[in-house]
């Protein structure tokens, strides 16, 4: 599976939401040493706790990728928010970290809250991932067991951050500071947690 001028990945597969790993990991990535510190935690699995090497492994490439994918005051910020906020910023840097499953956000989950459904199942992912696999030569070089450890992972980490619930019903996700993205330039993602146009404009007013 060689990939080819594409901007997908499907690298999600390595960790999933991750979210106490991430809030554990956040001094060693932030540190002068952070190279020899990540080094060190996957051998010597100070702070993670998790038994398998191979586990640690992966969930530090991927925490390290999503790191890497934000401004360092992002992080800075990140640290002081409520749980809540955090992991609403979690889904932000997931989204904008893995075009893949921004993707399934925007082309599947935000139609869906649009739609008389408002759900979300891994056939609706299914259906996404035949589309980009249709323009795509990486994407559809996948074989099916990639597809749906992909379309799984992503389904996983709305369930963990609570806009999935058990009956595949979505749910608005709410955060105390929805105007940081508004100031970032991404109003988007408010959309994105599945706030009403209202709702969006009330937080952009309080703005001014």
């Amino acid at each position: 599976m060689t990939k080819i001028n594409s901007p997908y990945s499907a690298a999600i597969t390595g960790g999933g939401f991750l979210f106490e790993e991430t809030k554990i990991l956040l001094p060693l990535l932030q540190s002068e040493d952070r190279a020899n510190l990540l080094k060190d935690e996957k051998i010597n699995n100070r702070l993670l706790k998790i038994n398998a090497e191979s586990s640690r492994r992966r969930f530090i490439k991927e925490i390290e990728r999503r790191y890497d994918a934000m401004p360092r005051t992002f992080w800075e910020d990140f640290m002081g928010w409520s749980e809540e906020n955090q992991r609403t910023a979690l889904l932000f840097v997931i989204l904008k970290t893995y075009k893949i499953c921004f993707d399934f956000h925007v082309n599947v989950t935000m139609r869906k809250w649009n739609s008389i459904s408002k759900s979300v199942v891994i056939d609706d992912l299914y259906l996404e991932l035949n589309e980009v696999a249709a323009s795509d030569e990486f994407v559809d070089s996948w074989s099916e067991k990639t597809k749906k450890y992909v379309a799984g992972a992503y389904l996983t980490i709305l369930r963990k951050v609570g806009m999935v619930d058990d009956e595949d019903s979505l749910h608005p996700l709410s955060a105390s500071n929805f105007d940081y993205y508004i100031a970032m330039g991404e109003q988007w993602f408010l959309e994105a947690c599945l706030l009403m146009p209202y709702e969006i404009d009330a937080i952009k007013k309080d703005l001014l």
